[in-house]
């Protein structure tokens, strides 16, 4: 993932994080880091695919970059198909599998 400017103090993960349909769906949605997708990007397209807050996006951006994955969505199968099929878009990686 290109370099970003990051805050001075990053956040604990996972905290702040409000529930975007990551409940017990059967379903998860993964996106993977690259080094081609800006912070913005990914941003941009996890709010737009999962509706989720601009603060939970920085989040789960920040955690693809600096873990390699994150899981991004819980939800049934059709419903994580839709989600990566939006964030597929920009290029990045991303699976749907069982959770």
């Amino acid at each position: 993932m290109s370099s970003a400017t990051l805050p001075e103090l990053l956040p604990e993960i996972g905290e702040g994080k409000q529930d975007s349909g990551r409940g017990d769906h059967g379903y998860i949605v993964t996106v993977f880091d690259n080094d081609y997708n800006t912070y913005d990007e990914v941003m941009a397209i996890l709010q737009m695919a999962t509706g989720c807050t601009p603060e939970e996006a920085y989040i789960e951006t920040w955690e693809i970059d600096h873990l390699g994955s994150s899981v991004v969505h819980n939800a049934s199968r059709e419903e994580c198909n839709r989600v990566a099929a939006i964030i597929s878009t920009i290029g990045i990686r991303v699976t749907v599998s069982e959770s």
